[in-house]
């Protein structure tokens, strides 16, 4: 086989590096990747292969790249940390899959009004579910609700400070902060943190209200929060943040909300979280749908950067038609004049959803949670029982919860090693990610647990830590 350029590899054809590098006007095309630390580049040149000539190759060599690969599919998973293996409905997949959800077009009358009826479904399930009633199309990720959720706080309240507990998810507060900006940058919001009580693993009350003044515009807070405990005092941090003028922004598993009461109704303002659990595959975690719902109050509908649908009459008597709305509020609709750039959308999600809430329904909700938080529990008293580990805040978790191992003499890495000879992915390891979590892990237990995958879990870590 001839040595040549792939048909489909960009600027891989001869002659088109250099064209680069004479439009950028540089001499040497490593001038362009200067900003990477190297330690994290490659330390040896990647050698072109041969182009890959047939659909049958190329699904060849993918296959028996995956085969053989460790994943929460081929390996008992006990890995949580934001994105959960939850059971996903076969129906999910075959209406998703379906040609005229999966490849309708944009923007033609043949495929906007069922498509809008589809989005408003989901809308109205999900606001059900957290008893809210203005509810946008779904965004890219848990994370980039937050951040857009704080910045519409910002715009509501013209204060340029918002309040976040410590113990928030680090990929998350990472997303938060590039919302938040950099303090050169106009409009940048700055970043207070909130204590965590070490006795119950929930917000200091007394640390949140010497964080409150009047600059600030958001109190954000998630419950479960990172550590899978319940927030059981979000009543009071709510009205603590409203005392103060400011916003109250909660963070949610839907999933959680078929057993516990939704924040709304203690008065949060802004809801976010993660449409995930919802029926959506775990995708290398990526892409997986986040929400925001408000109150239906024009003060906050204004303030969404995402895209609305709604259901109104039309000119002719007693018909009723879907369609967008506030559509010039969104970077859709004003570009560079929007409230915020969304990014990535993730409207196929919206099906999904929609597809597993009209499933479960209320009753399936409530049986759903409670068979979590039960799974759960009995899964964390019994690690509780093993010499040398310990479980914290078991009694206030819903699916995940931290181990700790310390007491073991062995560090959590080695002992996720051991576990993936044993076919387990062992908890997310906390260590270094709070000063009150070396040695410790975060594990999570779902439906998809069964009785016999926690005996097998426990008889490798009777092993491993002995």
């Amino acid at each position: 086989m001839s040595r040549s350029a792939h048909p489909y590899m960009a600027n891989s054809a001869a002659g088109s590096r250099q064209a680069l590098i004479d439009a950028v006007g540089i001499d040497d095309i490593e001038e362009l990747f200067t900003q990477i630390p190297a330690a994290q580049r490659a330390d040896e040149r990647i050698e072109p292969r041969e182009g890959i000539r047939s659909e049958f190759a190329l699904r060849r060599m993918i296959e028996g790249r995956l085969r053989g690969g460790v994943s929460t599919e081929s390996h008992l998973s006990f890995l949580g940390g934001g994105y959960w293996k939850h059971y996903v409905p076969a129906l999910c997949d075959e209406i998703v899959a379906r040609p005229e959800i999966s490849t309708s077009v944009w923007g033609t009358p043949s495929s906007d009004h069922g498509r809008n009826q589809a989005w408003f479904e989901f809308t109205s399930q999900l606001g059900a579910l957290l008893e809210l009633e203005f509810v946008g199309l779904p965004i890219y990720s848990w994370a980039t609700a937050a951040g857009h959720a704080l910045r519409m706080a910002s715009r509501l309240t013209g204060r340029d400070v918002v309040v976040l507990p410590a113990n928030l998810d680090r990929e998350r507060r990472l997303v938060i902060d590039t919302y938040c900006g950099y303090a050169e940058m106009p409009g940048a919001l700055t970043v207070r943190e909130v204590a965590i009580d070490p006795e119950t693993g929930t917000v200091s009350l007394a640390a949140l209200t010497e964080a409150l003044d009047d600059r600030v515009a958001a109190v954000y807070v998630e419950t479960p929060n990172s550590w899978g405990v319940i927030e059981h005092e979000i009543e009071r941090i709510i009205a603590s943040a409203h005392d103060a003028g400011a916003e109250a922004v909660i963070g949610v598993d839907p999933i959680s909300l078929g057993g516990l009461a939704s924040p709304a109704v203690f008065g949060a303002d802004i809801l976010v979280g993660s449409l995930q659990p919802l029926g959506i595959h775990l995708n290398a975690g990526g892409g997986v749908g986040g929400f925001i719902a408000s109150r239906d109050e024009e003060r906050y509908a204004r303030q969404f950067p995402t895209l609305q649908v709604s259901l109104a009459p039309t000119a002719r008597e007693g018909e009723r038609a879907f369609g967008m709305t506030l559509f010039g509020q969104s970077s859709y609709g004003a570009r560079e004049l929007g409230n915020d750039w969304t990014g990535n959308s993730v409207y196929l999600w919206a099906i999904r959803a929609a597809v597993y809430m009209s499933l479960l329904g209320p009753a399936g909700f409530r049986e759903l949670a409670d068979t979590v938080v039960a799974n759960a529990r009995r899964t964390a008293e019994l690690i509780d029982e093993l010499p040398g580990v310990s479980v914290r805040y078991g009694d206030r978790i819903f699916k995940e919860f931290i181990v700790d191992f310390s007491g073991t003499g062995r560090s959590v890495a080695e002992i996720n090693a051991a576990l993936l000879e044993h076919g387990i992915l062992g908890g997310h390891d906390l260590t270094g990610t709070h000063e009150a979590l070396d040695g410790c892990a975060l594990y999570c237990v779902t439906e998809v647990i069964a009785e016999e995958d926690v005996e097998q879990l426990l008889a490798a870590l009777k092993e491993v830590v002995r």
